[in-house]
């Protein structure tokens, strides 16, 4: 499995030779470190952790420092492990953009926006009880009955209702690789993928 760490810089449009739009997501992919390099023998399974954009050794504890480096490399911000990846990168090697190629479809996994505390009209689109009547108001946002009275009593799990809505991890799959700028470490994804502007994603093949 191809995976690469980056953050999320912004959306903007590009256009083709005919003059089509695209809408697009510009990424800022690695470069990525393999920090660490797991195998059956030694951890039970095979995986790559990778680490990507520096943090102060002053910010990091020792134990971090120490770990990055047999690496030959600065503490790193994010580290994630790569499940099931072919192992043909060693301890230190580098990841870069370029294990994409225009065209390939990919994966996108990100944190979605936090919203805070929404009503159930902006959290699961409801339309809202109606119009007020005599004795009532502000009634339209309202998320009316969420149960029964004499047989069950009670209210169901699982019902919609208001709460904290975003800040959820979310895999956006199916998503077009349109350009790679190699010298920038850029990658243009066709749509939109989960998170605000400088937000970490990992990116997925």
């Amino acid at each position: 499995m191809k995976s690469i760490i980056g953050k999320k810089i912004g959306m903007t449009s590009i256009f083709d030779a005919n003059g089509k739009q695209t809408a697009v997501t510009i990424i800022e992919a690695g470069p990525c470190v393999v920090t660490q390099k797991k195998t059956v023998a030694t951890d039970g399974y095979n995986a790559l952790q990778i680490g990507f954009g520096d943090k102060k050794e002053k910010h990091s504890i020792k134990a971090e420092v120490n770990h990055f480096a047999k690496a030959q490399t600065s503490p790193k911000k994010v580290v994630t492990e790569i499940r099931d990846s072919e192992l043909d990168k060693n301890v230190g090697d580098t990841i870069t953009c370029e294990i994409f190629t225009e065209g390939d479809t990919v994966e996108v996994v990100g944190t979605s926006k936090g919203k805070g505390f929404q009503g159930v009209v902006k959290r699961h689109g409801f339309s809202g009880v109606g119009e007020q009547s005599h004795g009532q108001h502000d009634r339209q946002r309202a998320p009316g009955s969420i149960g029964n009275s004499s047989d069950a009593s009670r209210v169901f799990k699982g019902m919609r209702m208001a709460g904290r809505m975003g800040g959820d991890r979310v895999k956006l799959k199916g998503l077009k690789v349109v350009k790679i700028f190699a010298e920038k470490n850029y990658i243009l994804i066709s749509g939109s993928v989960p998170g605000h502007n400088g937000s970490t994603v990992l990116i997925q093949k």
